[in-house]
């Protein structure tokens, strides 16, 4: 189960991050409010994640979802660029999270 709460951690991660665009600089109330909403939800999922998995691997693959997530979702809604080493790149930090979780003493 710990795998999953740190999955949809890393979903609200791309929320908060991706949120931030939109806050235009936390002055606009309900984009704020959703994005610090998706920031407490990711905190707090993480954190019940890394009572069984560790603390390295957890934040490790946390970011990497929120990374890789954030890149995606700016390439579709925000018209950023899609070059292909850039989605080469993106592709390895996917790799990279999916050995860190096989690795796993979990």
């Amino acid at each position: 189960m710990a795998w999953t709460y740190l999955f949809v951690a890393g979903l609200f991660e791309c929320a908060w991050a991706f949120g931030l665009k939109y806050t235009d600089g936390f002055s606009r109330p309900v984009p704020t409010l959703l994005t610090a909403l998706a920031m407490v939800v990711s905190l707090w999922l993480l954190a019940i994640a890394m009572k069984t998995i560790p603390v390295g691997t957890a934040y490790a693959i946390w970011t990497g979802i929120g990374a890789v997530g954030v890149a995606v979702l700016g390439m579709i809604f925000l018209g950023e660029s899609r070059e292909i080493l850039r989605v080469l790149c993106l592709v390895l930090i996917v790799a990279g999270i999916v050995g860190l979780q096989l690795t796993a003493k979990v």
